[in-house]
């Protein structure tokens, strides 16, 4: 089972704080660090100091660090033109030296939008269905040659499509609790599909149904990686799983339920029967980014276990 640390920074981060946990992340052992996409804070966090860009942000890690993947869940489709995203990405990549992965939504948050004046087109799927074509497309293109698009939204004509990243394929990160058209795109698209703040029970059904449509692509389903983004709680006891999920305005018993909390034990339980869905990776979604002895108990304490 992988591990790997998902922030959310829009609720109030600086770049020097996810630098900090990045860098934590490294030294710590974890797979990787990868970070929501959003420009708003949600619920009652005042966001301070403000919102940091997902793809400024995992350039600068990219220059910091030296062997985690980078990534993102879920860059939102409406915030980018295909074409740059696929420039953006690339660029992030080779900076990186090749451990960049793109997680890529259609986009949710009306609200953001309004408060950055960023269009939010009522039609977000069939976006999102043509810039996967294209930021794939585009990487695929072999040098010298060109790539064009004639679609309903987007529309590309003679494209050197460069630059190139440095690894040969990106992997792409699709995912959500659509029951038809996700796990269609999914299975045409996708190197991971990744199932957020799932219960066991729907995981599983969400993961038969991504199955189902990668056998109708005529695609294996072992093809792809399976994996689920929860919020993580971990203490040494009692008390101290209290303090950090009060620290985040969360209780005890519905993090234990919706979430993998509690002690290291009791994690590494949970971790098992997510393990007996398929899923083989885990991001844990961190939201007291000042804690980094979160991180290193749940190194020391459930990495150590499940290796």
């Amino acid at each position: 089972m992988d591990l790997r640390i998902f922030t959310e920074p829009q609720q109030g981060a600086s770049y020097d704080t996810l630098l900090a946990v990045a860098k934590a992340t490294e030294d710590l052992g974890f797979d990787a660090f990868f970070r929501s996409d959003h420009y708003l804070s949600m619920g009652s966090s005042d966001g301070l100091p403000g919102p940091t860009d997902a793809w400024i942000t995992l350039a600068g890690l990219a220059r910091e660090t030296k062997r985690i993947r980078l990534g993102t869940l879920m860059t939102a489709g409406t915030f980018r033109l295909p074409g740059v995203l696929a420039i953006q990405v690339a660029q992030v990549d080779q900076m990186s030296g090749g451990r960049v992965e793109l997680g890529l939504g259609a986009g949710w948050f009306e609200d953001e939008h309004k408060a950055y004046g960023i269009p939010f087109p009522k039609e977000k799927f069939a976006r999102l269905e043509e810039q996967l074509a294209i930021v794939t497309g585009l990487w695929a293109t072999e040098v010298g040659k060109t790539f064009s698009y004639d679609g309903t939204h987007y529309q590309l004509s003679d494209s050197p499509a460069l630059p190139k990243p440095a690894q040969q394929k990106i992997p792409v990160l699709i995912g959500g609790h659509g029951a038809t058209r996700t796990p269609r795109l999914a299975a045409q698209y996708a190197d991971e599909f990744n199932l957020p703040f799932a219960s066991i029970e729907d995981t599983e059904r969400q993961f038969g149904r991504v199955r189902a449509a990668a056998e109708k692509a005529g695609r294996a389903p072992g093809d792809l990686v399976y994996s689920n983004a929860l919020v993580v709680c971990v203490g040494k006891d009692d008390a101290e799983v209290a303090r950090r999920a009060a620290a985040i305005g969360r209780e005890v018993d519905e993090l234990k339920a919706n979430g993998l909390a509690g002690s290291p034990a009791e994690v590494v339980d949970k971790i098992g029967r997510y393990a007996a869905t398929g899923s083989s990776r885990l991001y844990l979604q961190m939201l007291d980014l000042d804690d980094l002895d979160h991180l290193e108990l749940i190194s020391s304490q459930v990495s150590s276990q499940l290796s």
